[in-house]
């Protein structure tokens, strides 16, 4: 998950594909309801960039819970 290239919006990836590693990509953005604005296959495996900030106490509460083990 990560910013998206347009303002206001939200990328996001899943991987997939074994032999051939590849990725889908949408990008939406979310006012009263969800909006797909793109969506496309990545050939490959794309480079690591800044993550989305998640707020403090949202992160504190998901080391708590297991699902993050540590933050930077």
């Amino acid at each position: 998950m990560e910013e998206g290239v347009a303002p206001d919006t939200v990328a996001v990836m899943q991987p997939a594909g074994h032999k051939r590693p590849y990725e889908v990509w949408v990008m939406y953005q979310k006012k009263p309801k969800i909006i797909v604005i793109s969506a496309w296959r990545y050939p490959g495996i794309s480079p690591v960039r800044a993550a989305v900030p998640i707020p403090a106490d949202v992160l504190a509460e998901l080391i708590e819970l297991g699902v993050v083990k540590y933050a930077d």
